[in-house]
């Protein structure tokens, strides 16, 4: 079985429009390529209670969960509080996080800037001191700022941590609609249930109008299932396959 992953987007900024979410596409590539199963994305408003409900529900569900927004020195920056809500705990001052504040600021640190070393109580910190900082981890949640350059260079430290047998992945353009290929596909997954397959129609390509994809992590039943589908299709129906 694949480790599980849930992903929380933080933010009044999103859901009002304002600011476009991409951190939620870049870890899902990310997870899918390291071979995790990720199950649910949700976006969230800055509300520490709620936040706290939606972490306490994804801990329990999934093995990781990633959250991304509400980390920094102003007023809507309430991750941490929210985090350390959902599992009950208090938000303290970590004093490597402080320590590393200090230095940097020296006598331009003031209390604002110092909210950056706040983390739950119990917290720890995962990856290296680069220029952004490790990440805070609690239990199995771990804390992202919502800056995309931030998060990817904060994720790229630590996604080894999360490497899992791989996703093997076969696709398919098919020049028949998903009218013809349907019964094929329903039949396909009667003979390999376990088999990921996805179909995917398009209305702008001259090529192709259907894209199928099939995915496995073991490379010997996404082979007989592929073999098999392309065996189904209708003649002259593949523009090409991949993988």
């Amino acid at each position: 079985m694949a480790k599980t992953a849930g992903i929380i987007i933080i933010g009044n900024e999103v859901l009002s429009g304002k600011t476009q979410d991409t951190n939620s596409h870049y870890l899902s590539k990310e997870l899918r390529t390291l071979g995790v199963d990720l199950r649910r994305v949700v976006v969230i408003p800055d509300e520490i209670e709620l936040i706290g409900r939606e972490v306490a529900a994804f801990s329990r569900d999934f093995d990781f969960v990633f959250t991304t927004g509400g980390v920094g020195p102003t007023h809507d920056d309430v991750t941490m509080a929210g985090v350390a809500c959902g599992f009950g705990v208090k938000v303290v001052r970590h004093p490597d996080l402080e320590r590393r504040l200090r230095e940097r600021h020296g006598a331009n640190i003031n209390e604002a800037r110092l909210r950056m070393a706040e983390v739950p109580e119990g917290a720890e910190l995962i990856g290296d001191w680069s220029i952004y900082g490790p990440v805070p981890k609690m239990r199995n949640v771990y804390i992202f700022a919502g800056i995309p350059k931030v998060l990817q260079d904060r994720f790229s430290a630590i996604r080894e941590l999360f490497r899992e047998a791989p996703y093997y992945l076969k696709v398919i353009y098919s020049r028949e609609g998903e009218g013809v290929v349907a019964s094929i596909l329903n039949d396909l997954l009667v003979r390999f249930p376990d088999l990921m397959l996805g179909s995917y129609p398009v209305i702008d390509n001259p090529d192709y109008r259907v894209k199928l994809t099939l995915e496995s992590k073991d490379p010997g039943y996404l082979e007989l299932a592929f073999e098999k589908l392309l065996s189904a299709m209708p003649a002259g129906s593949i523009l090409r396959t991949e993988g």
